[in-house]
C-alpha cells in the first residue's frame, strides 16, 4: 500500500528567509482563506521565529497578528506550528524560565497547535523545559536536529540525538536542515535510523534549497519513512527558501507516494495574493540575490533563514567600508566581492569557534565575527577584536556546549582577556524576571494584555515593544518605505547614500572635524571640535552607554584606561562593547543613547 506524505506550508519562513518584513495581520487573514481551500495542506507555519520581532519592528501588534491569523486554521483542522529557539524562546537572547513558560500558554491560548524547539548547538539540556512546557499545554512537542555537515555532525551523531529527545519525552522529530547542506542519501540513513528507534514518531522534513540538495532530499528522507515534507510557493519559493510544493508534489507522486490533491485555482489565488504583498511595499526588502540558488553556500553553510537580513546587513556594512575607502585613497568594493569575502572567512572560522551549527542566533554570531575580521583587515587590524559579549557567551560555555573544541586563538584571546568558561545548565544563569517585568509595565499603566500576552512580548522583545507602543516603530517604518517609493531606481534594492566626504575647517582658532555626504545625507553633519585622542567607532549601529538600565555610564571627565568598556553598539542583532583604545579622561561624549552612528564615527574625545 503506497506510503501517504503530508504537506507543510512554510508561510512565515519563506517571507523571512527571502526579505526582512512579514504582511501585516490583514493580509495574512486574506490569504488565509485561499490557502486553506487549496485542500493539500496538513499544517502551516503560522508564527515563531522573528515573527513577532518583525511584527513589531512594522509597528504591527504581534498577538493580534497571531489571533487573527492562525484562527481560520484552527476552524478548518489544520494544524498550526511555530518556531522557537529553545533557551532563547522567541528572543535572539536566553531568557529566564518563567517567560519561556508563559510563552507556551499564551501561544496555545492564541491558536498555536505545535511548537517545533531547536537548539542552535544541538545542546538537549535547552530543550528540556521546551518539550515540558508545550506538553503541559497541551501543544505538541517537536524537537529538530539541526543539521550541518562536518566531521563531527556525522549520521551517527543525528540518530543519537534523536535518541536522547525521544527518551526525553518529545512527541515529533523535525530534520531542519537550515543552510540546505545535508546530504540527501545521509539525510534519508538519518530519518531511517530514527524511525528503528521509534516507528511511531512522527519525522518532519525542513529543508532550504539554496546549494541545490532539497528536492533530491525530500525524496530521500519520504523513502527512509518521513511523514511531513515542510514546502515553500511561488514567488517565495527556491532561492534561499524552500522547494516549491508543485515540485515536490510531482517528484513524490511519480515515486508512488499517496498525496493530496492540489486545487490549482487556490494555488493561484495564493500566489497572486503574496505578489500584491510584495509588490504594496514588503518586496523593497527583499533583496533579489535570495531569490537565486547558489552553491557557494554549500562550504560555508550559511542559513536560508537569515539570508534576508544578512543581505540587508552586507550593504550597510559595504556602505561603512566604502566610506573609509574613500578617506584612505584606495578602491571601493562591490557587494558581490564583499559576500565571497564572507563566505571564504566564515568557512576559515567556523572550526575555530567549534563547529556551532549555523543556525539562529549562532549563525548571526558567527557571521558577525567573519565580517568584523574582514573590516579589521581591510583597515589593516587585528582580526577577532570585534567579538561581542552574547558570542563570548557561547564560546565560554553559557549558551550550551559547542560540539567541537575551540580553536587555539580563542583560548589565548580568552586567557588574555581572562574569560571564565561554564559549564553547568545554561538556564541556571538567567533569574526569573516576568514579576519584575510586570512591575515596570504597571509603572508605564500598560496593559498586561490577554493571558498576559502584552507582558511576554515586553518580556521578550523590550526594545523593540517600547518603540511598537511609542509608535516610533510604525512612524520608522512608513518614513522607510516613503524614502523607498519616492526613490525611482530603488527596483527593490536599497541604494545606499552617497560616501560622505570628511573636512577639516577652523573656526576662531578651534578645529572642527566635519562630515557630510555629496547629495541627500540622511544623517545629520557630525561636527566633532576639542583636543584629545578621537575614539573612532568600528561599526555602524546604535550607540548605547550602557547595556543594562542599572549599569553607570561614563561621565565627562571621567577616567578611563586602555581596555575600558565606554559604551555598547547594537549592531547586526548583537551588542558590542566597545573599549578605550586610549587612557585618559573623558574630554567629550559625541553621542546620547539611540542615536544611529556609522562606522569610523567620533564617539568620544580622551584627553
Amino acid at each position: 500500500m503506497p506510503k501517504e506524505i503530508k504537506f507543510c506550508l512554510l508561510y512565515r519562513d519563506m517571507w523571512q528567509s527571502s526579505g526582512k518584513y512579514m504582511p501585516r495581520v490583514d493580509q495574512l487573514v486574506k490569504v488565509a482563506e485561499p490557502i486553506i481551500k487549496m485542500n493539500c495542506w496538513d499544517r502551516v507555519e503560522t508564527n515563531g521565529g522573528g515573527f513577532e520581532q518583525i511584527q513589531l519592528l512594522a509597528g504591527e501588534n504581534p498577538n493580534k497578528a497571531v489571533r487573527e491569523w492562525t484562527q481560520p486554521f484552527n476552524d478548518s483542522g489544520i494544524q498550526t506550528q511555530m518556531l522557537e529557539r529553545g533557551l532563547n524562546a522567541l528572543s535572539m537572547y536566553p531568557v529566564s524560565k518563567d517567560i519561556r513558560e508563559l510563552m507556551y500558554v499564551v501561544k496555545k491560548k492564541q491558536g498555536t497547535d505545535i511548537s517545533r524547539s531547536f537548539d542552535g548547538l544541538n545542546d538537549i539540556r535547552n530543550l528540556e523545559l521546551s518539550i515540558k512546557y508545550a506538553k503541559s499545554v497541551g501543544m505538541i512537542s517537536q524537537s529538530c536536529l539541526c543539521i550541518t555537515h562536518s566531521k563531527i555532525h556525522n549520521i551517527e551523531y543525528y540518530i543519537d540525538l534523536a535518541k536522547k529527545l525521544i527518551n526525553m519525552g518529545t512527541d515529533e522529530i523535525a530534520i531542519k536542515d537550515m543552510a540546505g547542506i545535508g546530504r540527501p542519501s545521509s539525510l534519508g540513513k538519518i530519518v531511517k535510523g530514527i524511525k528503528s528507534i521509534s516507528s511511531n514518531t512522527l519525522v518532519q522534513y525542513h529543508g532550504h534549497s539554496a546549494p541545490g540538495f532539497s528536492v533530491a532530499s525530500s525524496l530521500e528522507v519520504a523513502r527512509a519513512g518521513a511523514d511531513i515534507i515542510d514546502v515553500s510557493m511561488d514567488p517565495l519559493s527556491w532561492g534561499t527558501a524552500h522547494a516549491d510544493l508543485l515540485t515536490i508534489y510531482e517528484v513524490l507522486k511519480d515515486d508512488g507516494f499517496l498525496l493530496k490533491d492540489i486545487n490549482m485555482k487556490s494555488y493561484m489565488d495564493v500566489k497572486n495574493l503574496t505578489q500584491e504583498f510584495i509588490d504594496e511595499n514588503l518586496g523593497y526588502y527583499i533583496n533579489p540575490k535570495n531569490r537565486h540558488m547558489n552553491s557557494l553556500l554549500i562550504e560555508s553553510g550559511l542559513p536560508g533563514g537569515m539570508m534576508g537580513s544578512l543581505m540587508n546587513d552586507l550593504e550597510k556594512s559595504l556602505k561603512s567600508v566604502n566610506k573609509w575607502l574613500l578617506k584612505n585613497s584606495k578602491n571601493e568594493i562591490s557587494i558581490d566581492y564583499l559576500f565571497s569575502l564572507l563566505l571564504d572567512e566564515v568557512k576559515l572560522i567556523w572550526p575555530i569557534l567549534g563547529y556551532p551549527p549555523l543556525v539562529t542566533p549562532y549563525s548571526q554570531y558567527v557571521k558577525n565575527v567573519a565580517l568584523g575580521n574582514i573590516i579589521q583587515n581591510i583597515k589593516g587590524k587585528e582580526k577577532w577584536s570585534l567579538i561581542d559579549d552574547n558570542t563570548w557567551d557561547m564560546l565560554l560555555g553559557k549558551s550550551g556546549k559547542l560540539p567541537g573544541k575551540l580553536g587555539d586563538e580563542i583560548i589565548k584571546l580568552s586567557n588574555k582577556l581572562n574569560k571564565i568558561f561554564y559549564k553547568k545548565n545554561p538556564q541556571d544563569l538567567f533569574e526569573n524576571t516576568l514579576e519584575k517585568n510586570k512591575n515596570e509595565m504597571n509603572e508605564l499603566s500598560w496593559d498586561l494584555g490577554k493571558d498576559n500576552e502584552e507582558l511576554l512580548e515586553y518580556s521578550l522583545h523590550k526594545t523593540q515593544y517600547i518603540d511598537f507602543k511609542s509608535g516610533k516603530a510604525k512612524r520608522n517604518f512608513e518614513n522607510d518605505i516613503s524614502r523607498k517609493k519616492s526613490n525611482k531606481k530603488y527596483d527593490y534594492i536599497q541604494k545606499f547614500p552617497n560616501p560622505k566626504i570628511v573636512e577639516i575647517m577652523e573656526i576662531d582658532n578651534e578645529k572642527y572635524e566635519i562630515e557630510y555626504n555629496i547629495e541627500n545625507d540622511e544623517s545629520s553633519n557630525n561636527i566633532v571640535s576639542g583636543n584629545g585622542e578621537k575614539m573612532l567607532s568600528p561599526i555602524e549601529g546604535k550607540f548605547f552607554l550602557t547595556k543594562e538600565s542599572n549599569d553607570v555610564p561614563i561621565k565627562v571627565n571621567d577616567i578611563v584606561n586602555k581596555g575600558d568598556v565606554l559604551c555598547y553598539i547594537e549592531s547586526m542583532k548583537v551588542i558590542n562593547a566597545i573599549k578605550s583604545e586610549y587612557s585618559g579622561r573623558i574630554a567629550k561624549i559625541c553621542f546620547n543613547d539611540g542615536d544611529e552612528i556609522h562606522d569610523d564615527d567620533v564617539l568620544f574625545l580622551i584627553d
